[in-house]
């Protein structure tokens, strides 16, 4: 009996002390200065190819600075992944509470409501299990992460250790495998598909769409739309206004005086009367249809 209490208390302590030891390890304050060279999913993924003896295959990332990502991409993914990410301290109760409610009612669990402060955390120390111990040893270094950097540095972090696809990390690395252009070259749209897959980057594609990826990449696209992040009409709006001027429309940039002397010549060699001034202002200055009543770029579809 002794011994079978004996071995209890041992494996209680070495619980406690597996989940202690996040409260000080690893160092989170280093992320504040320093890029992380390879992060705990990206071991995972290597781990699984090689148990499958895909000893050839890598992991591709590359890094890139939070002001070199597109800000569609930066706002596609908040819109996403985690709506009040500047409000929370790393958890955002509220949708904790609906996700148990959901997961009670579905008799498993679906939905885990995690933040970004969350999903970074897990990506860098962490595995994508989902059980209890994991998710208590996930919230101990989200608090730590919360409570060491910003809002900024977490955020640039996690775009670039993010999963995007299969052996895919970052989204500089996304942004060229999938589209062929940088990270900061991504349109609305192309954001609205990346931030579309990140709830399962292995089953979904953002460039052959599912249904699921469609309709979800839809209502991020109409939701930045409606916050005004979008602007549809940008070069139209941003267009410099059309030139109003009245100018002869057939011999633009023409001085008046040599129309006349033209029309003169014309009019002696011909034997006709020679036409007045005010004649010949009224054959030959006529108002610029393209400057008159032109509506480009006179408005914006920015609701």
């Amino acid at each position: 009996m002794r011994l079978l209490r004996n071995t209890i208390a041992i494996v209680l302590l070495l619980f406690v002390f597996d989940i202690g030891r996040y409260l000080v390890y690893p160092d989170v304050g280093r992320l504040a200065r320093e890029n992380p060279s390879v992060s705990a999913f990206m071991e995972y993924r290597e781990a699984q190819w090689k148990q499958e003896g895909l000893d050839d295959k890598r992991v591709r990332q590359r890094w890139v600075s939070l002001d070199r990502v597109s800000p569609n991409l930066v706002k596609a993914v908040l819109i996403a992944e985690d709506n009040k990410f500047w409000q929370h301290g790393g958890f955002d109760y509220e949708a904790i509470e609906k996700a148990i409610e959901k997961n009670i009612e579905a008799r498993e669990f679906r939905s885990g409501a995690s933040t970004i402060s969350q999903q970074l955390a897990k990506n860098l120390y962490l595995s994508p299990s989902k059980n209890p111990v994991r998710k208590i040893k996930e919230a101990i270094l989200t608090w730590r992460i919360e409570h060491t950097l910003s809002k900024r540095r977490i955020l640039e972090l996690y775009v670039n250790v993010a999963e995007w696809g299969d052996g895919i990390f970052g989204i500089e690395q996304a942004a060229r495998t999938y589209y062929g252009v940088s990270a900061a070259g991504l349109s609305a749209q192309q954001a609205a598909q990346l931030a579309a897959v990140l709830p399962n980057p292995l089953k979904y594609s953002p460039v052959n769409p599912s249904g699921y990826v469609r309709n979800r990449a839809r209502r991020i696209y109409a939701i930045m739309r409606q916050r005004g992040i979008v602007l549809p009409d940008y070069q139209e709006v941003m267009a410099p206004p059309p030139d109003t001027t009245t100018v002869d429309s057939v011999v633009i940039g023409v001085p008046d005086y040599l129309i006349e002397q033209a029309v003169s010549a014309d009019s002696t060699a011909s034997g006709l009367p020679e036409q007045t001034a005010s004649d010949n202002e009224n054959n030959h200055s006529v108002a610029d249809p393209q400057g008159e009543g032109d509506d480009t770029g006179a408005g914006t579809t920015n609701p």
